[in-house]
Parts: structure tokens; C-alpha cells; sequence
């Protein structure tokens, strides 16, 4: 059994996760959402067998690094923290319906990471810049951040839809019956952002301390750290919208997707397009 035997798994796994949530959505039938949440955990937890062995294998071949090093490894740990927020989001507020977009955003970043010719899935030794204690604190609360913000996006959409769609009312005749009043889609939206937004500022100071100590500035303007300021910036935004402008709705849903396509500018946009100090991550 290898990492990439498991990690492949998985990607047919989050696909079937996505089916089961979509199914169950239209049709409106329960026995399948319960399916998409079991398969989700366990998508999850091969998932997470798949990250370990691949971080025991790096140790077998003398690099010994925690697999976040590369862009394949980081759409892996995307797609998995994607699915465990969502996962511990529904268990705590019992809701099952609004799992489609989260599941098809892990399996999509799965099948990205997997399939496309232009990521590298070979274990590599860390680059001299990875070489710090840093990385798994300025990877790991960045990426809990985005992910956080994927799942506010995949909220954002449902409202929206529901919003317009019959609201309230109508709504609960069609596919979108199984989902949340548009109030509470909007409060759990809220605390999405919130969520993320906390992540994604711990993300950017450590960054900024581990910016110091591999090149003597905390700050230099680079396109990853302009974007990641962008992003931290319009998210910001919707929670000083929201809180202190009476922002709701439409308005902070629609700020919110926004904020989302800076989260993906910033990952894949800056990587391809951009060149800079964090060039090594398009590998």
C-alpha cells in the first residue's frame, strides 16, 4: 500500500461524496445526504492515511519533511481541510444539505492534484527556502483559512439561489427544500468568514516572522503577499460590513464569493502567472 494508491482513492471517494450530497439535495430523500456524510468521513480518513504514509515515505528516502511542500501537496491538505470543516460544521448544526459544494470542491482540488500534467505528485527534498520550523504554521493556518473561505463560498451560492429561487416559501417545494432558512444560511455564512479570517490572519504573521528569518524583512511586497493582503482585506470587509454597517444578505454573500476569487487568484493565479519569492510553490 502506497500514499498514492490511497491519495487516488480518495479522489473517487470525494467524487462519490458529491454525488450522494447532490442526489439527496434533489431528490430530496435522506438516506443518500446521510451517505454523502459518511462517505465524506471516510474520504477523510483514507485521506488522512494517505498524507501520513506519504510523510513516513518522505522519511524513507531521506528528505523527512511533512507533505506541504509542493502545489500537489497543498491541493491534497486543501481538499482535506475543505472536507473536515465542512464535516465538524454539519455534525455540530445537524444539517446535511449544503455538503455538494464543499465535497465538489475537495474532489475538483483532488482531481487537479491527481490528473493534471503540470503538477509534479514525486516526493522531493524541501527547497533551502522550505527549510524551517515555519512551514507547517504558515502553511497550515493559511490553508485553514482558504478552506474556511471555500466553505463560506459554497454558503454564499446556496443563499444566493435560495434567495432567489422562493426564499422562505417556494423554495420549500423544490430541490433546495433540504437547506436552511436563508437567515441561518447567512448566520452560518457569517461564521464561515469569521473562521477563516482568524486562520488567515495567524497564516499572514507567521508568514511574515518566517519572511524575516529566510530574508531579513517582513514584508516585501511579493505577489503571493500582496494577494494574500488583497484577500485578507475583502474578507475584513465583510465582517466590518456586516457588524458595523448592518451589511446582510445579498450584499455580504456576493463580498464574500468576491473574497473567495482572491483566494484562488492567490493560489493559483500568482503561482502561474506571477513570479516572485514563492515561485517554488508552482511545483
Amino acid at each position: 500500500m502506497t500514499s498514492s494508491l490511497l491519495l487516488s482513492l480518495t479522489t473517487f471517494l470525494y467524487f462519490f461524496c458529491t454525488l450522494f450530497y447532490l442526489s439527496g439535495t434533489i431528490f430530496r430523500y435522506q438516506p443518500l445526504l446521510k451517505a454523502g456524510t459518511i462517505t465524506g468521513w471516510i474520504s477523510l480518513l483514507v485521506q488522512t492515511a494517505g498524507i501520513g504514509l506519504r510523510w513516513a515515505e518522505s522519511y524513507r528516502m531521506g528528505y523527512g519533511h511533512i507533505p506541504l511542500a509542493n502545489m500537489y501537496e497543498s491541493l491534497v491538505f486543501a481538499s482535506w481541510a475543505i472536507m473536515i470543516i465542512y464535516l465538524v460544521f454539519e455534525w455540530r448544526i445537524r444539517q446535511r444539505a449544503m455538503g455538494v459544494l464543499p465535497a465538489l470542491f475537495s474532489f475538483l482540488a483532488m482531481a487537479y492534484a491527481s490528473f493534471s500534467k503540470g503538477v509534479d505528485s514525486k516526493i522531493q527534498p524541501l527547497v533551502p527556502a522550505l527549510k524551517s520550523n515555519w512551514l507547517i504554521a504558515h502553511v497550515v493556518t493559511c490553508f485553514l483559512g482558504y478552506s474556511a473561505f471555500a466553505v463560506s463560498f459554497g454558503l454564499s451560492a446556496l443563499y444566493l439561489a435560495k434567495k432567489k429561487y422562493g426564499g422562505e416559501v417556494e423554495a420549500q417545494n423544490g430541490a433546495l427544500a433540504f437547506l436552511p432558512s436563508v437567515s441561518q444560511l447567512e448566520w452560518f455564512n457569517y461564521q464561515l468568514v469569521l473562521f477563516g479570517f482568524l486562520w488567515l490572519s495567524v497564516g499572514i504573521i507567521t508568514g511574515a516572522v518566517w519572511a524575516n528569518s529566510a530574508w531579513g524583512t517582513y514584508w516585501s511586497w511579493d505577489p503571493k503577499e500582496t494577494w494574500s493582503l488583497i484577500t485578507w482585506l475583502i474578507y475584513a470587509a465583510v465582517l466590518h460590513a456586516r457588524n458595523l454597517k448592518g451589511w446582510k444578505g445579498e450584499k455580504t454573500a456576493w463580498l464574500s464569493m468576491i473574497g473567495f476569487g482572491c483566494v484562488l487568484f492567490t493560489y493559483f493565479g500568482v503561482n502561474f502567472l506571477l513570479s516572485g519569492l514563492h515561485s517554488y510553490a508552482r511545483q
